[in-house]
């Protein structure tokens, strides 16, 4: 029967023919025809003394013997702090003779007797952004181009800092114009942090362009920066890119699913890859993530067309890419917190009707073909990427299976919360996405030591044609006494010919609730997102590291507790229906003068029982009640009103839990 099905839909397929290949703009200089690639310190570094000659050189090497460089990685460039205080008596840039003792064309030549290319840093203002401000260019733009291009510079990245006011299109315009009359060809990073929009005007300006603020080495911020930056794929094409910033795979912030995810991420939108650890001191599952040549090639595709956003459900994405020769490359993202299942189509892709597709998934370097459907159970914060081509061959790969496990939650998105001493009902499901069936298709589940696992239902499935399920119902019994933290159970599917599909339930035993009345940041909570840096504790958000805030200041008053969040922010709690009010004076701190604006909503059991409205910088705080009988997870939300997060440094003063 399955070789039968194998030749029918072969023969089917032989009429389908691929779709033509379009061919890539060329922009006038043929500079950044593919988004560039390549290295800077900063986000490993800063200004810290390991940044040096030596570092720099040992980039350059690791990007040789580590394969980087036939990965297509090819810039290696400094950032802030390279420079001396002052210009030299010829009004020149000094380098620091203790951090590069041989010179900037001494570091630029080695790189490049590597085969690899050199980026040099400064700003469009009087001052670099450093807090040490090293002379930037503005004024200087003539002798900073002729200086840089005698170094052999190939890359400048041109900031914003200490500006003086001048408008933004003519200090970059000057600069591109020194550049480009100095000879050489030298890539434009314009990086104006997206405050005046260079997507709209800076085609001809710079070769990629800052579509945001910095990036942080936290999932919040990369997740609030790509959201961002993909909402602006029409302005992206050869020779001038959307820069979302540079890549923080690597420097301990994050998992590496949530590493996996952000450099899918970056490469679904065309994105400048430039690493941004110290490469030195990464671990090889890092080099595994910067090293993937499939997902590289996505990036670096010649038709040169930013991946969009084409469905999103639920904190659940799915981005579709076209590539030069009729295929799309295709993201499922699931940004929350709980695992989900997510699915598009061939259709929905914008691929022509066929009997059935090639799938090849980026990550685990498979292939199978799919009637159409493409689909995934992600776990929170975790990503799947695919090829999906016209493939007249398909019927020599086995079917695409997906397979996936839930359990019921308090409310969509919400926690898979379980109880010690209790059973739960999880469900398992097989789903053949293939033209082909999958035969003789099996479920299994497993859960950690002291935990009980029984079937409830068969766990198996003689054949599964197109679009065919079966699920499997499991009681899982939850050990009494087990310690407060998340849990994994096992699932596997297997079918022939000889595939096994694991994946994974995340489920998750709570603290004890909170009784009496408390302050919310004497309460641990049970999950916490954040756009700046972490929640704080009786202090305001600071926006990097923990403890970096002030005393809660909204419109003047101080308050010696509360939380220091960052819109978008969330700081969930489990009450367990124990609690009956949530009360806070809530506003935007008074540490980042009049720029913010934002909303504070508290929500019971994913229904919205209180909302302050717009609140700006110049407003005093206003008083919040929202009554939460009976649920059993309760959410403070901040969001940024709409504008952008900038600044949305916002207060949850003197805020408490009122309970039993």
């Amino acid at each position: 029967m399955y070789i039968r099905v194998l030749i029918t839909s072969l023969l089917v397929a032989a009429g389908v023919s691929a779709p033509a290949a379009s061919a890539a703009v060329t922009p006038g200089d043929g500079l950044a025809l593919t988004p560039p690639m390549g290295f800077n310190n900063w986000n490993s570094t800063h200004c810290r003394a390991d940044f040096n000659e030596a570092m720099v050189k040992g980039i350059a090497d690791i990007f040789v013997s580590k394969g980087l460089k036939d990965a297509g990685y090819q810039y290696v460039n400094l950032d802030d702090c390279w420079a001396l205080p002052q210009r030299g008596p010829d009004g020149n840039l000094v380098p620091d003779p203790v951090r590069f003792p041989n010179g900037i064309k001494h570091v630029a030549d080695y790189v490049h007797d590597r085969g690899l290319k050199f980026g040099i840093y400064t700003s469009a203002g009087t001052k670099t952004c450093n807090s040490a401000g090293f002379p930037g260019g503005l004024g200087f733009e003539q002798q900073d181009a002729n200086l840089f291009a005698s170094w052999g510079v190939d890359y400048l990245k041109y900031d914003n800092c200490n500006n003086q006011g001048v408008d933004a299109r003519l200090r970059y315009t000057t600069m591109r114009d020194a550049l480009r009359r100095t000879g050489r060809p030298i890539v434009f990073s314009i990086c104006e942090w997206g405050q005046n929009k260079p997507w709209e005007w800076a085609a001809d300006v710079g070769h990629l362009w800052r579509t945001t603020g910095d990036i942080s080495d936290n999932y919040s911020s990369m997740l609030n920066i790509a959201k961002r930056n993909w909402e602006l794929a029409d302005y992206a094409g050869p020779g001038h890119w959307n820069d979302p910033d540079m890549l923080e795979v690597g420097n301990g912030g994050m998992t590496d699913t949530e590493y996996r995810s952000h450099f899918g991420l970056w490469a679904i939108m065309a994105a400048p890859l430039l690493i941004g650890a110290d490469l030195r001191k990464v671990s090889p599952a890092t080099f595994d993530i910067l090293g993937n040549r499939e997902v590289i090639a996505v990036d670096q595709d010649p038709l040169g067309v930013q991946g969009k956003l084409t469905k999103s459900v639920g904190g659940l994405h799915v981005l579709v890419k076209p590539l030069r020769n009729g295929d799309k490359a295709v993201l499922l993202f699931n940004e929350g917190e709980t695992t989900g299942q997510i699915a598009t189509s061939a259709a929905e892709l914008g691929l022509p009707r066929a009997p059935a597709y090639r799938l090849r998934d980026l990550w685990a370097h498979t292939d199978s073909h799919t009637a159409g459907t493409i689909s995934a159970t992600l776990p929170p914060h975790g990503s799947a990427m695919f090829r999906v081509s016209m493939d007249r061959s398909w019927a020599q790969y086995p079917p695409a299976v997906h397979a996936g496990a839930s359990i019921e939650t308090v409310y969509p998105g919400a926690l898979p919360i379980v109880t010690p001493g209790t059973t739960t009902t999880v469900t398992t499901s097989i789903t053949n996405n293939g033209r082909a069936p999958a035969l003789f298709a099996s479920s299994t589940l497993s859960a950690p030591s002291g935990w009980t696992v029984r079937a409830d239902s068969p766990t198996s499935a003689v054949v599964l044609r197109t679009d065919q399920s079966f699920t499997t119902k499991w009681t899982v019994g939850v050990p009494a006494g087990l310690a407060p933290g998340t849990y994994v159970l096992q699932g596997q599917a297997s079918y022939r010919p000889d595939v096994t599909l694991p994946y994974t339930l995340e489920v998750v035993v709570p603290g004890a609730p909170p009784s009496g009345t408390s302050f919310a940041s004497d309460v641990k909570w049970l999950r916490v997102t954040n756009g700046f840096g972490p929640v704080e504790l009786d202090r305001s958000n600071g926006e990097r590291r923990a403890g970096d805030g002030n005393v809660i200041t909204i419109n003047g008053v101080q308050y010696a507790k509360g939380l220091g969040t960052h819109a978008p922010g969330v700081v969930e709690y489990y009450v367990a229906g124990r609690c009956t009010a949530v009360t806070a004076d809530v506003g935007l701190d008074d540490e980042k003068g009049n720029n913010g604006t934002a909303t504070f909503e508290i929500w019971a059991d994913g229904q919205k029982v209180a909302d302050s409205g717009v609140l700006t910088n110049l407003m005093p705080a206003k008083p919040l009640r929202a009554d939460i009988t009976g649920a059993t997870l309760v959410r403070l939300i901040s969001t940024d009103a709409g504008d952008g997060n900038n600044s949305d440094h916002t207060d949850w003063a003197d805020a408490r839990l009122i309970c039993g």
